[in-house]
């Protein structure tokens, strides 16, 4: 199991792409947090989630 945003999901084996295409993330105003590090957009397609992995999705809110 994977914890994302403190919840058990069971995403291991989807890259984070494959599993932000599961949500309604928009992906140009997000950041993720692998294990406590930044996932660099352009390794969205290669970062796969793994077994025991938290994950933290964070979305930007414009506003004022």
């Amino acid at each position: 199991m994977v914890k994302i945003n403190g919840q058990e999901s069971d995403a291991a084996g989807m890259t984070v792409s494959q599993y932000i295409s599961t949500t309604d993330y928009n992906i140009d105003r997000i950041a993720v947090e692998k294990n406590e590090q930044i996932v660099p957009k352009m390794q969205y397609g290669t970062t796969v989630i793994e077994d025991g992995d938290t994950i933290e999705i964070v979305s930007f809110v414009g506003g004022g």
